[in-house]
């Protein structure tokens, strides 16, 4: 059984920063694509972030571009999604998600679809 817990979320003043952590167990981070994605009050999920199954890649929305980094660290079976110069708009439900093994990279890991298993999500508030 594959369960996803996330953590590290919390209400921050605008230009702070955070680190989400996304702890997985019943599958190896280092052969699954990861991704993160976000919920505001009354939005659809976006998709925020994503990494390769075997690190190579990462891939951002726009909106984060230049100020997240997602990274993974094998050893704990843990990805983070570090997100610096925060704005209001950051403000979500912030989910990670399990996606597939091995992916290849026409996978389109932008999209909410390809992932199996998702987390419970973390709150990030960030005033202004």
């Amino acid at each position: 059984q594959v369960q996803v817990v996330e953590s590290g979320g919390g209400l921050v003043q605008a230009g702070g920063s955070l680190r989400l952590s996304c702890v997985v167990s019943g599958r190896a981070v280092s052969n699954s694509a990861m991704g993160w994605f976000r919920q505001a009050p009354g939005k659809e999920r976006e998709f925020v972030a994503a990494i390769t199954w075997n690190g190579g890649r990462g891939y951002y929305t726009d909106s984060v571009k230049g100020r997240a980094t997602i990274s993974r660290d094998i050893a704990k079976n843990t990805v983070y999604l570090q997100v610096i110069s925060l704005k209001p708009e950051d403000t979500a439900v912030y989910y990670c998600a399990v996606g597939p093994i091995f992916a290849s990279s026409d996978v389109p890991l932008r999209g909410p679809n390809v992932y199996d298993y998702w987390g419970q999500g973390t709150q990030v508030t960030v005033s202004s």
